[in-house]
Parts: C-alpha cells; sequence; structure tokens
C-alpha cells in the first residue's frame, strides 16, 4: 500500500484539528483587540476553548498595550506544529521551516477571519431574525472597526451599504500585495498553507 494513501487523510485531520484550535486562539485574540462583548455565547465558547491553555502562559507572558501576547504566541506554537507535522508526514522534514512558515500561514488566517465574518455579517443582514444570534454580535463586533473605515470612503447609496465589499476588495488586495513578500522572505512556497 502506497504511503501518500494514509498520509493525505492524516494530513486532512492534522489541518482541520490544529487548524480549529488556532483559529480559536485566533479569534480570542481579535475579539479582546477589538473588545467584543465576551458575555455573547459565541465569544464565551471561544475562551472556554482556549482558557486552559492561555491562563497558565499568562503568568509568564504578559500582555503589551492591550494586545494578549500569550494568544499570538500559542497561535504560532500551534500553527508551527500543524506544519511541522504536516511536513512529516508529506516526506519532508524541517522544524525550522515549520516555525518560520507559520507565520504567513497565521497572517494569512487573519486576513480570512476578516474577509469571511464580513461575508456572514452581510448574510445575516438579508434576515431579521439574524440581528438577535449571537453570531451576529460576535461579527459586528470584529467587522466594526473595518467596516467603520470603509465607511469613510464609501457611503451609502440609494440605502444599499458597500462598504462591505469595499473592505472585502481592499483586504483581497492586501493580501495579494502582503503575502508574497512574506511568504517570499521566510522561503515558503505561495500558496502553501
Amino acid at each position: 500500500m502506497d504511503s501518500g494513501y494514509l498520509a493525505t487523510p492524516l494530513i486532512f485531520l492534522v489541518q482541520v484539528i490544529f487548524g480549529f484550535y488556532t483559529l480559536m486562539v485566533l479569534l480570542r485574540f481579535l475579539l479582546q483587540l477589538v473588545r467584543a462583548d465576551f458575555r455573547n455565547p459565541v465569544s464565551r465558547f471561544v475562551l472556554t476553548l482556549t482558557t486552559p491553555v492561555l491562563k497558565p502562559l499568562r503568568r509568564y507572558i504578559p500582555g503589551y498595550r492591550g494586545l494578549d501576547i500569550a494568544s499570538l504566541l500559542v497561535a504560532w506554537l500551534v500553527k508551527t506544529v500543524e506544519i511541522a507535522i504536516i511536513l512529516l508526514l508529506s516526506g519532508a522534514a524541517g522544524i525550522a521551516q515549520a516555525i518560520l512558515w507559520a507565520i504567513p500561514a497565521l497572517v494569512s488566517l487573519v486576513f480570512m477571519i476578516f474577509t469571511f465574518s464580513i461575508v456572514i455579517g452581510v448574510l445575516l443582514s438579508w434576515f431579521q431574525a439574524g440581528y438577535s444570534h449571537p453570531v451576529a454580535g460576535v461579527i459586528h463586533s470584529l467587522n466594526a472597526p473595518i467596516l467603520r473605515q470603509a465607511r469613510r470612503f464609501v457611503p451609502v447609496i440609494s440605502g444599499i451599504d458597500l462598504a462591505p465589499l469595499a473592505a472585502i476588495l481592499a483586504l483581497t488586495v492586501l493580501k495579494m500585495l502582503v503575502m508574497p513578500i512574506l511568504s517570499k522572505l521566510v522561503g515558503m512556497p505561495n500558496g502553501l498553507f
């Protein structure tokens, strides 16, 4: 039996499990950054999943100017382990590569979080019940700083808010400009993670 036969599903499982936890830790960092309401059930879910790992680390890694450095460090470490396992399963060992490649992978994930949260916010706005859903509160908190900036340049036209579209376009262009440079700096092939 080919070794790639088992490697592919294992890589998928590693990406799902480690990717989910990285997402949760980054969401915690971003929600703290935008001062989201942590009484919200979605925010509480993120806190519940991340607190067991972050609480002990905070004794040794203090925050800096309101930034939760421990969350960033855990996200980087989890992404590093994910990439190292994927490289190992692919037959290409390299912990140094995994350490470096985790940085652009996290930056790409941040772009994805904001882009998808704007899309989800737009979809929720189409339904009256969407405004009262707990996800809507988290999405609104996360998107508010970006959409506030977009609305400075793109006003509401005939009752239609084009700021989410402008924000998605700006995020996409910024990602297209930042990611190739960042990937090249750390020697990561484009689009790998």
